[in-house]
């Protein structure tokens, strides 16, 4: 695995989240029946979508922001990704901005009715982005290499901090996926909606 600038890495990637910003304010112009629209009973509705990426950023901002608390006494100006954390973006990340091909099963606690207050979840989703993207700024400031975030499914397995930022980042690119494909199937015009997925990501 290649190293990576990690200046020029981290400004890709706030840049990405600045357009999952940009996302949730799209979904706020769409009419909110259409987003609480379900078109099997399987698959999750835009509102049900979004809520579960809310929930991944619930959970891991408040541990980066604790992780980031103190600046680094010094600060590595190249990345290395590791070998899971590289993995866990990879497989996680769409290949391109119309489809998401490998599909996955979410975890029983992230996923949710759809009985959810719409208002509410874009607004969230909207926020805690806001501070998704102060986080990356201060990861500039910190050795990306040597911080560790613990991931969900066990906390003995740990991440480095640049490779947390990647897979969250590319965790909310697949859904995001998701999520325009479900409005564009009722017939609402997403010609307008944000590019979320560059061409060639870092």
């Amino acid at each position: 695995m290649k190293k990576i600038k990690s200046l020029d890495l981290l400004n890709e990637l706030q840049e990405d989240v600045k357009r999952m910003i940009e996302a949730g304010d799209f979904f706020k112009s769409a009419p909110p029946v259409k987003l609480s629209y379900q078109s099997h009973p399987e698959k999750w509705s835009v509102v049900q979508t979004i809520e579960h990426m809310n929930a991944y950023l619930r959970h891991y901002l408040p541990v980066m922001e604790k992780a980031t608390a103190f600046k680094s006494k010094e600060v590595s100006a190249w990345f290395q990704p590791g070998f899971l954390g590289n993995y866990f973006t990879k497989s996680m990340r769409p290949t391109n901005v119309y489809e998401v091909k490998n599909k996955m099963r979410a975890m029983k606690s992230y996923s949710f009715p759809n009985s959810l207050n719409v208002e509410h979840v874009l607004q969230e989703f909207v926020e805690l982005n806001e501070r998704f993207v102060n986080i990356i700024e201060l990861a500039k400031s910190r050795d990306i290499n040597s911080i560790k975030i613990p991931i969900t499914i066990s906390r003995f397995i740990k991440l480095k901090l640049g490779d947390m930022i990647r897979f969250l980042v590319a965790h909310q690119q697949r859904h995001m996926v998701q999520a325009r494909n479900t409005l564009h199937a009722m017939g609402i015009a997403t010609d307008k909606f944000p590019v979320i997925l560059q061409a060639a990501a870092l």
